[in-house]
């Protein structure tokens, strides 16, 4: 089921030299009277790393089959991390390389979507939002504003984040865990 190079797109995942890769970006160019080309960055599933590519407008390319489940986040041993399928209750365990800069947003009970491939998990995507506490502060200042400067704030996960001025310790807020960025108060 190849398909001609110049029908890559953002976010495709293809099979390039055997492993699975998500085109970050691409762009078709045709310098002069030479030959269409694709220039495209990658980004491995297995390994995270990012890399450039040229593809002729004469190669195909393999779009890879890929499976989403979704799974449920039980718990950590020692950087492993432990996943239920919410259909049919198999375990599954992935490393703390596989899922990169997500491990720090994994609370037990999370409902995730895993991408997989040959049978194997080999990423995950977190929810757009969590309503996480803030553990750790500095004091309010009584000059704060909505649109004054931001400060940071230590989550009951671990992670520090910039939040405003008037957010004080005990506060449930709504975080992005994509981008680590505070969107409002939690409304509970």
């Amino acid at each position: 089921m190849a398909v001609p190079a110049t029908q890559i797109r953002r976010g495709m995942v293809i099979v390039f030299e055997g492993e699975p890769v998500r085109v970050v970006e691409f762009r078709h160019h045709t310098p002069g009277n030479l030959r269409a080309m694709v220039q495209a960055k990658l980004k491995s599933l297995r390994t995270g790393s990012s890399f450039d590519h040229r593809f002729r407008a004469a190669d195909s390319i393999e779009p890879a089959s890929m499976e989403t489940h979704e799974l449920e986040y039980m718990y950590d041993a020692g950087g492993t991390y432990h996943f239920m399928n919410s259909s049919n209750y198999d375990q599954i365990e992935m490393e703390e390389e596989a899922l990169g800069d997500n491990a720090p947003w994994m609370q037990p009970g999370m409902k995730i979507q895993a991408e997989f491939y040959d049978g194997r998990a080999i990423g995950i995507k977190l929810p757009n939002s969590m309503i996480l506490e803030v553990v750790d502060t500095a004091p309010v200042m009584k000059t704060a504003t909505k649109t004054s400067s931001t400060k940071p704030a230590k989550l009951e996960n671990g992670v520090t984040v910039n939040v405003p001025e008037f957010i004080n310790t005990g506060e449930r807020l709504r975080i992005n865990p994509s981008t680590g960025e505070y969107m409002d108060r939690a409304k509970e």
